[in-house]
């Protein structure tokens, strides 16, 4: 295995998340919907809100790292749901296919051998698609601790 091969399949593993911490399946799988929109005492931010944040950041560093004409939302703001809770029944299962269309995405370019992952972005200021893929990975990780700590907080961790 080539040192580009095995920097990517690290990238990947940190992408999909384990190891050390809780990979997206596991943070959502059979999430109660009577507790989704609730914001525990203390606590900043329902499930809701987190698992949707999760969503829009990685949408948008995905479409920058492949899009010159994207555009970011407004920070911070563009980067959270305006509710609490889900606004219907499906707005929960899309928001998490989304995450996950979105990081199968992610995978794809960091796996693709005609990814050069040093490269820098043409339309950024130095960015390059490791970086991308690192602080998505690293961004990911953190909110999913969030979603397990919101979970138990909630009375709804295994």
């Amino acid at each position: 295995m080539t040192k580009d091969e095995a920097l990517r399949q690290h990238v990947l593993k940190l992408l999909r998340g384990g190891d050390a911490h809780a990979d997206f399946e596991g943070a959502i799988s059979d999430f109660p919907a009577a507790v989704r929109g609730t914001r525990p005492k203390g606590a900043e931010h329902s499930p809701w809100e987190v698992l949707e944040h999760l969503r829009i950041a990685q949408w948008d560093m995905l479409e920058f790292s492949r899009n010159p004409s994207h555009k970011s939302p407004e920070f911070p703001g563009g980067y959270w749901p305006g509710t609490v809770g889900p606004p219907d029944a499906k707005a929960w299962d899309n928001s998490v296919d989304a995450f996950r269309a979105d990081l199968h995405a992610l995978c794809d370019l960091v796996e693709d051998e005609q990814t050069d992952l040093f490269a820098r972005i043409p339309h950024g200021e130095g960015q390059t698609i490791l970086r991308e893929a690192l602080v998505t990975a690293d961004h990911n990780a953190y909110h999913l601790g969030e979603l397990v700590l919101l979970r138990r907080l909630l009375g709804a961790w295994k």
